[in-house]
């Protein structure tokens, strides 16, 4: 434990989810240095206000940091704390993703009272989810399905399958875990079938990249393993450009010194899925998820790709 006298400011949205992660830091930090006050500074981002339209519609993900980083900017705050899938593909100039917690559950959970696989789900159900990622594998087992825009808090979305409302919603185990509302998950979508979001389950914490003191406090919490999964999956959808309107997965898992990545580029109805899978060292993860990116530009992606962004 190191002594380190002065005061922390953590940027963080205020869903409930947010709140917790930026607090789950603060905890960390302020038991890995003595003497380090740790204070959250809550504010409402765009991505968060606007829930009548799709995250797509309104500019994508990078919504939901923004205003935190405008915030490290302005020098109101020191740190943001992340939902690493939320994170747009390159950080903009000037920060920097200093340091990742240990990977949480990177699975999807299915919500279904009556159903522990897709397979599982009634003729037509009506599933929630407002990830285009989410819904082309989905159609792509079962084109039958009918998925509907799901927006909102944990609290929000679970209330519509509480209600009849919907048949099924998929949400992230790792939120899901994180707000003790683990008992709710009927069935855990295996990555074999299902790739989950670049970075999903990863709490990523963002500085000032030229911010040496704060980066310094930052480095004991960084999860060696998880970075490097991480920088495979972010080379991956990366290299491919794509955006939240683009239906694209990834999954990195780490076995000693070898690193093993699946990447996917999807039509967003399911009719087509572009999938493959590298294996190398974990010396060059980002390298290695620009080769896998490479390879399914060649098998198609890169003219669908190109037709979803002029969508």
């Amino acid at each position: 434990m190191s002594a380190a006298a002065g005061t922390l400011r953590i940027a963080t949205r205020k869903s409930p989810l947010a709140l917790w992660q930026a607090e789950h830091v603060a905890e960390r930090l302020r038991r890995a240095h003595a003497g380090l006050h740790v204070e959250l500074v809550p504010m409402s981002t765009k991505g968060d206000q606007i829930l009548d339209r799709s995250l797509a519609a309104i500019g994508g993900k990078g919504l939901f940091i923004k205003e935190l980083e405008i915030a490290l900017e302005e020098r109101r705050a020191d740190i943001a704390v992340h939902s690493m899938k939320d994170v747009p593909g390159e950080v903009p100039h000037g920060f920097a993703i200093a340091s990742v917690l240990e990977r949480g559950d990177p699975r999807d959970a299915l919500l279904a009272p009556r159903a522990a696989r897709v397979e599982d789900l009634p003729q037509g159900a009506r599933v929630g989810t407002s990830s285009p990622r989410r819904q082309a594998q989905l159609l792509a087992v079962r084109p039958d399905l009918r998925i509907e825009a799901l927006r909102g808090n944990v609290n929000t979305r679970v209330g519509r399958l509480d209600t009849g409302e919907l048949d099924a919603i998929i949400l992230a185990c790792a939120g899901l875990i994180r707000m003790g509302w683990e008992s709710r998950i009927t069935g855990r979508l295996a990555p074999s079938a299902y790739l989950p979001a670049v970075g999903q389950g990863i709490i990523g914490i963002e500085c000032r990249s030229d911010d040496a003191h704060t980066r310094s406090l930052l480095e004991v919490l960084n999860h060696a393993p998880t970075r490097i999964v991480l920088d495979a999956e972010r080379g991956f959808a990366g290299r491919l450009g794509g955006s939240c309107q683009s239906p694209i997965a990834a999954h990195a898992t780490l076995t000693g010194t070898r690193l093993t990545l699946d990447g996917l580029v999807a039509e967003p109805d399911g009719s087509r899925l572009l999938r493959d899978s590298i294996t190398g060292s974990a010396d060059q993860p980002r390298w290695l998820g620009e080769q896998l990116a490479d390879r399914v530009l060649a098998a198609g992606a890169g003219p669908l790709l190109e037709r979803l962004r002029n969508d």
